[in-house]
């Protein structure tokens, strides 16, 4: 059995199947399997998710798929969604969002989530995973990383800090994959209540499965 994961890049498609799979194959009877189908970017997401949900959860293909998966940045969403004005809390971001992709998708085994503001923030709920150079100056973002917001996004304070402290650039392709290899998912997830909806979902959604 497997989850057909859809994500708009390269650290999402690397680094995010395993660390969710870990957490997942400890909580069921029968492990499963997370494939991941990356876009280029989140304009590429929206204009091609449709198409590419009912392709990958087609019944010729998706007779052992759990469900389809799609997870995106809250953070960067325009101008691929045009968001009314009148939607600006994150709470409101969130749930116009949702509602709008899976509208437009349009298929009963597709579910969204958005990691807020940036897949980052899951990082940021263990500084301990970063350079001990580092550490200091992420240290007031650990306990409620998903409000790391717009103002400074998750990547862009990582970034900020490797350039400071380390010299170097903070690659996301490169980095992130690395370091969800040591972030544990239970601390993740016991930060990030947007990630814990994600997490839970599947969790009920994979034992509905295996019933």
């Amino acid at each position: 059995m497997k989850f057909v994961l859809f994500v708009e890049g390269k650290t999402e498609s690397s680094g995010v199947p395993a660390f969710l799979k870990r957490w997942l194959d400890e909580r069921l009877p029968q492990r499963v399997r997370i494939a991941p189908i990356k876009f280029n970017g989140v304009s590429d997401y929206c204009g091609e998710i449709r198409k590419k949900v009912h392709l990958y959860l087609s019944a010729a293909r998706a007779s052992d798929v759990i469900a389809g998966i799609g997870l995106l940045d809250l953070y960067g969403l325009e101008p691929a969604l045009r968001l009314p004005r009148s939607v600006k809390t994150v709470e409101q971001r969130y749930d116009w969002a949702k509602r709008e992709l899976e509208r437009s998708v349009n298929h009963t085994g597709f579910r969204q989530h958005f990691a807020v503001h940036e897949i980052e923030a899951w990082l940021l709920s263990d500084v301990g995973i970063f350079p001990s150079e580092i550490r200091r100056d992420l240290a007031g973002t650990s306990n409620a990383p998903e409000q790391v917001n717009f103002n400074m996004p998750p990547a862009q304070l990582l970034k900020r800090a490797f350039r400071d402290r380390l010299g170097r650039r903070y690659q996301k392709a490169v980095d992130g994959p690395n370091l969800f290899r040591l972030l544990k998912p239970d601390r993740a997830r016991s930060k990030c209540p947007y990630l814990k909806v994600m997490m839970d979902e599947m969790l009920a959604l994979a034992e509905n499965a295996n019933s």
